[in-house]
């Protein structure tokens, strides 16, 4: 049973849309912010946090969420009464973005300056980052005096501290011919002058964290950001314009849908931290924290006698929808797309295809994207890389080899994906909400009544 058109209604205007997305953008230079951002707008929503630790009871028509590692966020809805098996919908994205962060002793002197020693986390589009007014911003464990308790604390410096200075091109003749970035050396921050004491670093984020000066700082996952805000960009404003849209835009449509969709609807969203550098970790895609959560939740909500029953029912009447951006044609280098499968901006969402099997897509799961976005009268675009050339991949095969639920693959066309300013248009992120309300409609008819 579908939908009709005449059934839909956008929930929200674009530019309300658009001007939360830009202070969530804002909010998130790293993907623990990024969690804690939409923790706490899902709990102003009704959803209640559980522990993984603790024992769940959950109860029919429940919202809730839980996070692990504090980076990875899964948060879902529970149908009104134990039933047999259905499905669920997934929507999944990721909360990391490639950036440099700083190594465990970040701190040295040369050439009369202090700098940090950093690591590029994930396929960072390195040229991006010099000469940009750069700021910190993480999480970091410390201990008190005399105390053997370890706390955590998040961190985001406001203030420009750092800049990557380039090269003068009297010094390097052939630097608009080649990037040539040796990540080892060319790669240093500077954050001030050589000073006696030296700089500390444990200092100033007990400072910028009101913590008593005399606490132990015991490690930091610290990592720098642009300070420039994310805006509207155009003489009609018709780009966004910010970091991290790979793929905090697809992690902020995904929290709007949740909050949008009738409270009876079986969602379920999963915002999921490392994809950037492969997705292997506990709170990764790969790893157990999707499993785990969803084994819970269907233990729960459903009422067949055998557990494992009810596991395999519910997943293949299931379907994940991967959202992570995708490659706009780019103006300056059209070559480098398949002419027939090239994506622009302001086009509307895209369904990203792979027979490797670098997405998820298939024609089963694709043919839902398709319903859904004639529903709602969103134009859906389709992107297939040229065949001479990789298209990345996402964590939509990462999520349907764990669990055996039918995935697809979709996202917003962007430019300079991995730069450390992205582009998209500032119609495709109200679509993409859209076209996944429509879906949610399409998939739980008797659900949502």
């Amino acid at each position: 049973m579908t939908t009709t058109p005449t059934d839909y209604t956008p929930i929200a205007d674009r530019d309300s849309f658009n001007q939360r997305l830009l202070r969530y953008l804002d909010s998130s230079p790293t993907p623990f912010h990024a969690c804690a951002e939409l923790a706490a707008q899902l709990g102003r929503a009704g959803y209640q946090e559980l522990q993984e630790s603790a024992i769940w009871q959950l109860q029919p028509q429940g919202r809730y969420l839980v996070r692990r590692n504090g980076g990875s966020l899964i948060a879902f809805t529970l149908p009104a009464a134990r039933e047999q098996a259905t499905g669920f919908t997934l929507l999944g994205a990721h909360s990391d973005s490639p950036n440099l962060r700083l190594k465990p002793q970040p701190t040295l002197n040369a050439a009369g300056v202090t700098q940090w020693c950093v690591e590029p986390y994930g396929g960072v589009l390195l040229h991006t980052w010099f000469d940009r007014a750069l700021s910190l911003a993480g999480r970091f464990s410390y201990c008190e005096a005399n105390s053997q308790t370890i706390k955590e604390s998040l961190i985001k410096l406001t203030q420009p501290v750092a800049v990557i200075p380039s090269l003068a091109i009297h010094l390097d003749s052939e630097a608009n011919s080649s990037h040539s970035i040796n990540k080892q050396n060319h790669l240093l921050p500077v954050i001030g002058m050589a000073t006696e004491p030296p700089f500390n670093l444990a200092e100033q984020l007990f400072r910028a964290a009101a913590i008593a000066s005399d606490a132990t700082l015991l490690g930091h996952e610290l990592m720098l950001y642009d300070t420039s805000p994310a805006t509207l960009l155009g003489f009609a404003e018709e780009f966004i314009h910010a970091a991290r849209l790979d793929n905090l835009l697809s992690c902020f449509v995904i929290s709007e849908t949740l909050q949008a969709a009738p409270a009876t609807a079986p969602l379920i969203a999963i915002i999921s931290d490392h994809e950037e550098v492969g997705s292997g970790s506990a709170s990764g895609a790969a790893g157990s924290f999707v499993s785990d959560t969803l084994q819970r939740i269907v233990a729960t909500s459903r009422s067949d006698s055998n557990p494992q029953e009810a596991w395999i029912r519910t997943m293949r009447q299931s379907l994940f929808v991967s959202c992570d951006n995708a490659h706009a044609q780019h103006p300056n280098f059209s070559d480098k797309h398949d002419p027939r499968h090239a994506p622009i901006i302001n086009g509307g969402p895209v369904l990203k295809i792979n027979s490797n099997q670098r997405y998820a897509s298939n024609s089963r799961s694709s043919s839902q994207i398709q319903l859904a976005a004639a529903t709602a009268g969103v134009h859906l675009q389709q992107f297939v890389a040229r065949s001479d050339m990789g298209c990345g991949s996402t964590i939509g095969p990462l999520i349907a080899a764990r669990l055996g639920v039918e995935s697809v693959d979709i996202g917003l066309p962007q430019y300079a994906m991995h730069s450390i300013r992205e582009t998209a248009g500032s119609n495709d992120a109200h679509q993409l909400q859209q076209l996944l309300l429509a879906l949610v409609r399409q998939r739980h008819p008797t659900q949502i009544g």
